[in-house]
């Protein structure tokens, strides 16, 4: 699995029919900036409102996944959001001309491709994972739906359907490798059962399906004046089945495709997240509205740890900035540069690392024989931090000079020593306006607070200083 966030190189646009609204549609994926995620935007619509890619935007879970946010509603977004998901991107805005995605040919795989076409970019700064942290459980049992998230270092899927039917069977399917999403799940389409078609038809849904992007499966016998008035619902000539198995013959892509679809509608529910995940995931009988409630479940359990965040840092991992890409940033230089490496950076949040040895030009007079680090000079450290958050905001951070305007509220919790790993994390409390931050920060060791404070910065152009 990547380390870094990634967007896409320059824009792309996919075109075609939405599958419940039977409305055409432009949909342009754009690149977009470190932390942003993923973004719906309704360019059709006064004032082009946005729409976050987000679960507790869910308002409609009639055969898709449906949300909306500022007035504007996107449609069956699962196909698109799985596409997203499986390429392992984590910024993108994705600009829509009608109320939802083209359906294309009912898989995600043509997504994949224009994607891909593209090429994707490496942007610097870590993913922010959230690593199921113990098992967490979703269960409907009147459906018979059950949906597991066990702790795992990677992100693993698998998914078992039992559909009653003689055509279909009980199936499986598992997706071992994020990475191998665009080669094993991707090009697995959408289907419903014969039964279910005209209904589906008289709900107002379906406008948009066709027998060229949705399978669909015949599960008993059919009379040839039923097989007359299904041509003329949907459009065609005539449609015939063998026996029973899948209107119009049509081929499967693989024996176990409408599993690996399921799989396929998992991985775009489960981006309403709002992070990447890493873990297991087991699910029996999923459909949208048990995959969405399981996000929900997620989503609580992520923001329970959020909010008493404990930076955990891996040192053998590529950091984000090394000490000369923070010399670029900032004018420090020693005995006063004090930070070793950034282990992240996003728009809102960063954290950074400073390794305490005796060898500190500080210890030499400050308490001879017994060495303290100096609380004036952790919030240094932590204002340097702040000031690396700060510059981001910035494209050209080597034009600028920061400078510490004020600390509040600053308390020293417990000594810091020789020897200590010191993780500096801050965060922006409001927008950076008129060039003022207004920060938060913490200081770590050993997943304990040594010391944390509120703190104000402004930037100014050299030019202007």
């Amino acid at each position: 699995m990547n380390d870094k966030q990634h967007t896409i190189k320059a824009p792309v646009t996919v075109r075609g029919i939405g599958l419940h609204t039977g409305v055409e549609a432009t949909m342009t994926f754009c690149p977009a900036p470190i932390g942003h995620g993923y973004k719906f935007q309704r360019v059709d619509l006064p004032g082009q409102p946005i729409v976050d890619a987000d679960v507790d935007n869910v308002v409609d879970l009639s055969r898709g996944t449906t949300i909306e946010q500022n007035g504007a509603r996107v449609n069956t977004v699962e196909h698109t959001l799985a596409a997203l998901v499986g390429l392992q991107l984590d910024n993108v805005l994705i600009q829509l001309s009608g109320p939802e995605p083209p359906i294309m040919d009912g898989s995600a795989a043509e997504f994949i491709h224009a994607l891909q076409g593209v090429g994707l970019e490496e942007q610097n700064a870590l993913r922010n994972y959230y690593e199921i942290p113990d098992t967490i459980r979703y269960m409907d049992n009147a459906r018979g739906v059950e949906i597991a998230a066990l702790p795992l270092s990677d992100y693993r899927l698998t998914v078992m359907v039992d559909y009653n039917s003689p055509v279909l069977g009980s199936q499986h399917a598992t997706l071992a490798d994020i990475g191998q999403f665009a080669n094993e799940i991707a090009s697995s389409r959408t289907f419903c059962f014969l039964h279910e078609l005209e209904h589906l038809y008289k709900s107002n849904l379906i406008k948009g399906g066709d027998l060229s992007n949705a399978i669909v499966v015949v599960d008993r016998v059919v009379a040839d004046e039923e097989l007359n008035d299904l041509a003329k619902m949907l459009g065609k000539p005539r449609v015939s089945v063998k026996k029973e198995g899948i209107l119009n013959n049509v081929d499967l892509r693989y024996k176990n495709e409408p599993a690996r679809h399921k799989l396929l509608d998992l991985v775009g529910d489960l981006a309403l997240v709002g992070r990447p995940l890493k873990g297991q995931i087991l699910a029996a009988r999923p459909g949208h509205a048990a995959n969405v409630a399981f996000a929900k479940k997620i989503k609580k359990k992520m923001l329970e740890v959020k909010t008493n965040p404990v930076p955990v840092y891996d040192p053998a991992r590529e950091p984000v900035m090394d000490i000369n890409r923070i010399m670029q940033v900032l004018p420090h230089r020693y005995p006063f540069l004090l930070l070793d490496k950034v282990i992240y950076l996003d728009a809102q949040m960063v954290t950074a690392v400073k390794n305490i040895t005796m060898n500190e030009q500080f210890f030499q007079g400050h308490f001879p024989g017994n060495p303290v680090m100096p609380g004036v000079l952790q919030v240094e450290a932590m204002a340097q931090t702040g000031g690396i958050l700060v510059m981001n905001t910035v494209p050209d951070p080597e034009n600028y000079w920061q400078y510490f305007l004020g600390i509040e509220n600053c308390r020293f919790r417990k000594k810091v020593i020789p020897g200590d790993t010191v993780i500096f994390h801050c965060w922006l409390l409001a927008p950076v306006k008129r060039g003022i931050a207004k920060m938060k920060g913490q200081a770590f060791v050993n997943g304990k607070v040594v010391m944390d404070a509120e703190m104000s910065a402004a930037i100014v152009r050299k030019d202007n200083a």
